[in-house]
């Protein structure tokens, strides 16, 4: 009887091949094609004589070890407060989540600047800068990962250790980081992905003397103008960042186990318990609000005190294009909110799609869904160049095209949504689509009532976290961007560039204003509350 309901109410096979269309033409048109012609390009240069690599090692070796050594002090800074906020209650602690979680949202060129406007002279253009903005913005990676693992484990195993006399760091050692094992390999992997293809920190922070592969990718495409060799580059990376993926993965099913239910937080009993909490929660405020607070402050200082001169200037004459700093500070506003919200329609609309359809069909959502996800791993500057290279000639000559940047923006941003949107079908009872077949209702009318309409909240969450993507996307923008269309992210980094107090403490200024953009999206969407681990 179950599955005669299921047969009746299953939606018809090529209601499913059309919302599958979309979607696919968008990854196989936007992705698949630039990234292969981009590692087509690399095979065509290599036998051709170039030099495939140039001097790089160098290079190469920057950027894994920092990555490396963010990925390891992450994972070291970010377990005890994952641990706290995973296993206690206490007032304040939905509060603390969502500060936790503010690192991840902000836009990277945000974090950079935070960091330059609060670390000493002394450290600007260091590997050592680099890593603590990195360790800043993957913190809520850590929380939410290896949070999420804490959350099952029983609270009597750590009890028990510690009644057969071992100390808390015992306890951790012998009993938490071993179950723990698995969550870290994920972490890990995202940490060390996000590391090793920063390019906002990167740029600002490490500076030309120690750039990252991200960095000499965007320096040979858009100064050098060796396309081939940033295309090598490209492929270099994308084989690199797949060796760390399939050896991370590896681990973690090496390290699997199953642990059923959930221990939950409980409150702080002890006073030791009560003083870790009050600490861990102290520390990570003032952690979060530090580099913003410097930001902020920054922007207020022009060399010669205390001023609101760089905020009164961003829109005169003195830093239009052709006077000097080649920036519209406010017509890079209106570019950023105009892409942030074409990017967020396609983004949407294509997620809104994709997720009908994967949750429909197992055999083709498996592959649409895989398919999705595969920008998630390829970072944004060589997906960039990848359009750059595949759309430079004609009947597709829309290297001029403004619509490119957002396009660019949405490929990244759909993975999110899809999940947003995945989990909240998948949750959905059958009973309601077969009450609204018993009512009568056809396949198609009765996913449109039943299913459709629970996703009005994740579509609104889908579209608020695709826009904060677009609005602090730097790394594909660097290569894609025109002039006359320099998102804020870009004219950030340009005037970070110019010498002199007045345009970094504007750089400062139109910093704030991208960190408060990114804030009003985030929280009018949600974000920040799917993002943490569940409250009690």
């Amino acid at each position: 009887m179950d599955n005669h309901r299921a047969a009746l109410n299953r939606l018809p096979r090529w209601f499913v091949v059309t919302l599958a269309a979309a979607p696919a033409l968008f990854i196989a048109g936007f992705y698949a094609w630039p990234v292969t012609n981009l590692l087509w390009t690399t095979v065509r240069r290599a036998n051709g004589g170039g030099s495939p690599f140039g001097h790089v090692g160098a290079i190469i070796w920057f950027t894994t070890w920092q990555a490396v050594v963010s990925t390891v002090l992450t994972l070291l800074v970010g377990l005890l407060p994952a641990y706290v906020l995973a296993r206690y209650s206490f007032r304040g602690r939905r509060v603390l989540v969502a500060v936790t979680t503010v690192p991840f949202v902000l836009p990277t060129v945000v974090v950079g600047a935070a960091f330059l406007a609060l670390l000493p002279q002394s450290w600007h253009g260091s590997a050592r800068a680099m890593i603590v903005a990195h360790i800043f913005f993957n913190i809520a990676v850590v929380v939410r990962l290896v949070g999420s693992m804490i959350t099952v484990i029983p609270h009597d195993l750590v009890g028990a250790a510690r009644t057969l006399g071992a100390s808390p760091i015992q306890a951790a050692r012998l009993v938490l980081i071993p179950l723990l094992a698995p969550a870290l390999w994920s972490a890990a992997a995202v940490i060390f992905l996000f590391s090793f293809t920063s390019f906002g920190v990167a740029t600002l922070l490490g500076g030309p003397t120690n750039p990252t592969l991200e960095v000499e990718i965007a320096r040979r495409a858009t100064q050098l103008g060796d396309v081939g060799g940033a295309a090598t580059l490209s492929a270099l990376q994308l084989g690199l960042l797949a060796v760390v993926v399939v050896w991370a993965t590896r681990g973690q099913r090496r390290s699997a186990f199953e642990l059923k239910g959930a221990a939950g937080p409980r409150p702080a009993r002890t006073r030791g318990e009560r003083v870790m909490v009050a600490g861990v929660s102290t520390a990570v405020v003032l952690a979060v609000g530090a580099p913003i607070v410097a930001l902020v402050s920054r922007s207020f200082d022009v060399g010669n005190g205390w001023s609101m001169s760089a905020w009164s200037k961003l829109g005169s004459a003195q830093i239009r294009p052709g006077v000097g700093l080649g920036v519209d500070p406010l017509a890079s506003v209106g570019a950023s909110l105009r892409f942030a919200v074409v990017a967020a329609v396609i983004a949407t609309v294509i997620g809104f799609l994709a997720a009908t359809a994967i949750n429909t069909s197992p055999r083709l959502g498996k592959l649409l869904d895989a398919g999705l996800m595969l920008p998630l791993g390829t970072s944004a500057v060589t997906i960039g160049l990848g359009m750059l290279i595949t759309f430079d000639t004609a009947p597709v000559d829309w290297r001029a095209r403004w619509w490119l940047i957002p396009l660019g923006h949405a490929l990244v941003a759909v993975p999110f949504v899809v999940r947003a949107l995945l989990s909240v079908l998948r949750s959905i009872p059958g009973d309601l689509r077969a009450a609204a077949a018993t009512l009568g209702a056809t396949p198609v009318r009765a996913w449109w009532h039943v299913d459709a309409a629970a996703l009005r909240a994740p579509l609104l969450a889908g579209a608020g976290f695709s826009a904060a993507i677009s609005l602090g996307e730097f790394g594909a923008t660097t290569i894609l961007t025109r002039s006359g269309r320099e998102t804020l992210p870009i004219a950030i980094g340009r005037l970070l560039g110019r010498a002199g107090a007045l345009p970094r403490a504007q750089a400062f200024a139109m910093a704030t204003i991208l960190l408060a953009l990114s804030t009003v999206v985030v929280m009018a969407s949600g974000i920040h509350e799917r993002l943490g681990p569940d409250d009690a």
